[in-house]
């Protein structure tokens, strides 16, 4: 089973990717870690990867591609794939569609996670109230930089949104529904795609 989930930051897509792997036996693929694990193999993929977040640059969306085609060679990628962090424009949905084509894989599920913007500014001010007074509070764990980073989602993300609906794969679930809620959403829309 493959699958992406949509939703801007804080609308739990980490929480949800976790228990989907445990539950499915699929493999969480973060861009991070995939890029981060391409640099440490010593590849040719991983020192070019290297030299351009060395020179504090964007991974041009071909490497990022030709990197994550070799990460879903991968054995433990055999049951299927989460992918998180990616794609994150329509020109990389489109790459990442021709990519799965040509390797005769598709994606099983894209799943959006509708949340409402001020809700969730709501839930991390709240979130970092608690921290704070616990002393474990993140400098980037507040409302300032959740709206930063909601709007960049809006702006570059979630564009894909309506690429995936006229390809009649993208479902959206009730991000705002708790964290048991939205799994069995979620459970409900993947349960007959176990491949």
């Amino acid at each position: 089973m493959n699958v992406i989930l949509l939703g801007p930051p804080g609308a739990g897509k980490g929480t949800q990717a976790q228990r989907l792997v445990e539950k499915y036996g699929i493999v969480q693929l973060s861009t991070g870690d995939i890029l981060r694990g391409a640099v440490a193999s010593g590849s040719a993929l991983g020192k070019q990867a290297k030299e351009v977040m060395e020179a504090g640059q964007l991974m041009p969306d071909d490497l990022m591609i030709r990197i994550i085609s070799d990460r879903i060679d991968q054995p433990d990628c055999a049951n299927g794939f989460i992918l998180d962090g990616f794609p994150r424009t329509v020109p990389q949905a489109d790459a990442l569609d021709t990519l799965l084509s040509q390797k005769g894989l598709r994606l099983d599920h894209v799943i959006e996670l509708k949340v409402d913007d001020a809700a969730l500014v709501a839930r991390i001010r709240g979130r970092a109230s608690e921290e704070s007074a616990a002393g474990k509070a993140r400098a980037d764990d507040n409302a300032e930089t959740l709206k930063k980073r909601l709007a960049v989602y809006h702006e570059q993300t979630a564009p894909i949104l309506p690429y995936y609906r006229r390809k009649g794969v993208l479902k959206a679930v009730d991000g705002m529904a708790d964290i048991a809620g939205v799994a069995r959403q979620i459970d409900a829309l993947v349960g007959g795609g176990e491949n």
